[in-house]
Parts: structure tokens; sequence; C-alpha cells
């Protein structure tokens, strides 16, 4: 009998591996089409604004084409409002169950108004559409493949991540942010299938791009320890202004509302005409900012027109996405934040606490910390920014900064910027007592109400069932005197339609509950 139990689980365990090698294929060649029509585009973009500042009366026909872009890209976002923004939210929130779309429209709107807008110059990311798109594709894939509930959602997390892998190259930390940020679950299965997929698409997009990594940032030495305390100063400050930006980035859309003249589905409008005069004057600054960090890295420029990118990043960078103009918030943010490390680092250097060398080691640095500030998740800043610079050798620098940027947002009282964004997007959930049958995972954290408690002591929302709690490798029946306990998982059978209510109404519970003196 356990013979045959050892064999099911390898069984099993295959199974995710040939499946997270069948979603990252197919999630690996979307999106990495995706990346190279954008840097093309781009590319042709950028050669245009240099010949209409020689020819000046192409303005007004350039103009015209980009406002019917925005009008074309808005009825799609009227169609099919999924297409909106990052995508990162809508892929949590289809993991989570709170919501749901049909994958082919989503996936073939999202691909072509992602290139239109972010090829145009627009300052938003590929990362978080890349994302929706690989997980949208692993959607395809398991309706075709007639896929429900958990089996369906692991392929899901496993489209994301590969998403990302093709987009930055970086599979190890595509998997993590799946983990740490999008799914909020380590289970075996979730990351083994996620990371299969993820070295998948990073094969395919390797073929097409090369090995270089995309940020390959040139630096002189190792940072020595006796400037690590500038490193505390640049995480206080990155935490602060991360702070400002989830700020400003969740009330932007408040702030297109009040303009009463244009229907909320054309406000693309706004910034496809404001990056008219971005793109005369500072083409460098066009598109996600790959390529302002490379540039700036090699050669920094002084101070003041440090601070002056920074400004113009950070305000049309939030206009850009306020619009809800498809593209997201990923590159953007660590395009910022090396502007900071820059601006920092040209601060230390004046009032001479460090040498001119090290800029570019702080605009590596705080790529990390200002990530790890706005999206809490440090981990995912570091392996990334380690991954997409190519080298092992910062990684105690981008753990000080990140952490010390973390828990200044954390003071301050900042949220994951992506789950407070799918906060927005969710109307509250009601119990629904019907429909198919359906498992939900549910994990108890370390310091939680739920730890400590027994099973009978707790009041479990309605229409639920306990069935299984996975404790390591371990799955324990649980009964009424089973006692949870920090890094349970536990196994919930509820309705399919009923997944969401139930996970507001567990993550009450585990805040509002107390753990039992000792």
């Amino acid at each position: 009998m356990k013979h045959q139990q050892r064999t099911q689980r390898d069984l099993t365990r295959l199974n995710a591996i040939v499946l997270g090698c069948l979603v990252g294929l197919f999630a690996g060649i979307v999106v990495s089409t995706f990346r190279l029509i954008i840097e093309h585009l781009l590319s042709l973009v950028q050669a245009v604004y240099g010949w209409l500042g020689q020819h000046p009366w192409g303005l007004v026909p350039w103009a015209i084409l980009l406002v019917l872009m925005a009008l074309m890209i808005g009825h799609w976002v009227k169609q099919t409002p999924m297409i909106k923004g990052s995508g990162i939210p809508q892929i949590e929130g289809q993991l989570a169950g709170e919501l749901d779309y049909a994958w082919w429209p989503v996936l073939w709107k999202k691909f072509v108004s992602g290139i239109l807008g972010i090829g145009s110059g627009l300052f938003s990311g590929r990362e978080g559409p890349s994302i929706q798109l690989g997980g949208t594709v692993a959607q395809g894939l398991a309706d075709r493949l007639g896929f429900s509930g958990s089996r369906r959602r692991l392929m899901i997390a496993s489209g994301a991540s590969a998403g990302l892998s093709a987009a930055f190259n970086a599979p190890i930390a595509a998997t993590l942010f799946i983990l740490e940020e999008v799914y909020h679950n380590f289970s075996t299965l979730v990351w083994l299938t996620s990371l299969t997929s993820a070295v998948v698409a990073n094969f395919v997009s390797n073929e097409i791009f090369g090995l270089t990594p995309v940020l390959h940032i040139v630096y002189r030495q190792a940072l020595p320890l006796k400037y690590y305390g500038l490193l505390l100063l640049l995480g206080i400050g990155l935490g602060g202004l991360g702070y400002g930006y989830q700020w400003v980035t969740l009330r932007v859309g408040q702030w297109y509302g009040r303009l009463t003249w244009l229907p909320r589905h054309f406000d693309g409008i706004i910034p496809f005409l404001l990056v008219i005069p971005v793109g005369l004057w500072w083409p460098i600054t066009l598109g996600g900012g790959n390529q302002l960090i490379v540039q700036f890295a090699q050669q920094t420029p002084l101070l003041v027109p440090l601070i002056g990118y920074f400004i113009l990043r950070f305000v049309f960078s939030t206009i850009s996405y306020g619009s809800g103009l498809p593209g997201g918030i990923f590159l953007p943010i660590l395009t910022l934040g090396a502007l900071l490390g820059a601006i920092g680092a040209r601060c230390f250097v004046a009032v001479g606490w460090l040498p001119t060398m090290y800029v570019a080691n702080f605009m590596i640095y705080a790529m990390a910390g200002y990530f790890a500030g706005i999206s809490k998740a440090p981990f995912t800043a570091i392996l990334l920014i380690t991954e997409m610079v190519g080298t092992l050798q910062h990684l105690m620098p981008l753990a000080v900064v990140a952490i010390v940027a973390y828990i200044t947002v954390d003071v301050l009282g900042g949220a994951p910027i992506y789950e407070a964004m799918l906060q927005q997007m969710v109307v509250p959930t009601k119990a629904q007592s019907d429909g198919p049958t359906d498992q939900l995972e549910f994990p108890v954290n370390e310091g939680a109400g739920l730890a400590g408690r027994q099973v009978r002591d707790l009041a479990w929302p309605p229409d639920t069932l306990l069935v299984g709690i996975r404790r390591g490798e371990r799955q324990v029946i649980p009964n009424g005197d089973t006692i949870l306990r920090a890094g349970d998982t536990l196994l919930i059978f509820t309705y399919q339609h009923n997944r969401a209510f139930v996970r507001q109404q567990l993550t009450h519970l585990n805040d509002s509950s107390t753990q039992p003196s000792d």
C-alpha cells in the first residue's frame, strides 16, 4: 500500500512537470513575441520623434493617429474591462476565486492593445501584461484539456510565472513572485509547476533575445562594508517615497473620474497626447524604462537633471496607469528606483560620503528597495534584480536596502500594491450556496489568529467543510480536537462561486481570533 501511494505521488509531480513544460512553451512563445514587437515598435517610435523634430508639420497627423489608437483601445476596454491596467490583480483575483473572465477576448485584446500602448512610448511596463498573457494562455489550455477547480488554478499560476520569466529572463524570481505576491501558496505542486513553466519560458525567450541580462549594468567593484550605513538612509528614503507612489497610484483613477467631459474608457487619450512632447524632448525616457536604466548606469547625469527625470517618470507613469490603458507598473517602478538610487548616490558624493565609482551600485540596490517597498515582496525584489543584472555580488546590500524599505512602508501603513489594486476591482462578495463544489486552500501564518486554536472552537463560514490540513509533507485528517499550527494549509470544500466569500470570512476570522494564553 505504501509503495502504491509513493508511486501515485511521484506520478502526480511528474504530471505537474509535464503540464509546466506545456504551459511554459506556449506562454513563452506568446510573451516573447509580445516583448519583441514592443521593442521594435518602440525603436521605430523613437526614430519617428527624431524625424518629427526636424519636420514639425507631421505632428498633427501623428497626434490624430495616436488619438485614433486611444479610441480603439478604449472601445476594447469598454467591451472587455479585464484588459485594463497591469493584469496582475486580475490573475491574483482568479487564483483567489474573487473574479474570472473568458480567456480568448482578454488574450488578443491585451496583446494588441499592450503593444500599441507600450510601443507608442507610454510610461507603462510590459511585465504586468506579460503575467496576464501567460496566465490567460494557461487558462485557455486548461479549458481545452477540460481542467477545472484547483488544476485550472495550478495552470494559471504556472502561466503567470512563465509570462514574467519570458518578460525579464528571470525564472527563479518569476516563480517566487507568483508564490509570494500573487498566489500566496507555497505547496509543492504549485512551485514545481510554476518553476518548470518559468524555466521553459525562459529558454524560449533566451532563444530569441540571447543570454545577456535584461539590465546588464557594468559596475567597477562591490560596495565595501564601510559604506553600508548609507544603505540604511537609502532604504528609508525609498520606503517613504514608495509609500507616496502607492498613495498616488491608488488614487489617480479617482482623479480621472473628475473629468466628467470625457467618458472613462477614453481616458487613454490624455496620456497618448501628453507623450508627444515627451517623445520630442526626451525620447530616451519613452517606454518602460530599461533603456534609461542601462544608459544612466553607464553615464549618470548630474543631480538636478536626475531629479527632473524622476519627476517626469513619476508623474507620467501614474498618468499612463491611471487612464486604464493596458500596461503595467512593474518596470516603471524599477526605473524610478534606479533614478532614486542615482539621486541618493549623487547626494552622498556631493557631501563626500561616497566615491563616484559606486553610483551604478546604488542604482542596482535602489531598484530592489523601491520594488520591495511598493510590492511588499522583498524576496522577489532581491532575486529579480540579481537575475536581471546577472551577478550574485550584490546579494548582501540588496537585502539590506530591501528590508529597510519594506519595513519603512509597513510602518507607514502601506499595503501590497497589487493586492490593493485587486480590492479596488472586486465588489464585496456574498455567500453563494449553489453550483459545483471546489477546494479552497488557506494558509495559517505565524502569529495568525487561527494558529493554536482547536477546530471545534472556530466559527467556520457556512457551506464549508474542512477536509484536510497540509502540514509539511503530511496531510492530516482533522477532527474537532485538532489544533491548527502556524505553517498549516487548510483544505476546505465549498461551492465554486462561494470561494471569494469564504476566503474573506476566513481572513476576517484569522485577524479577529486571538491565540489562547499559555
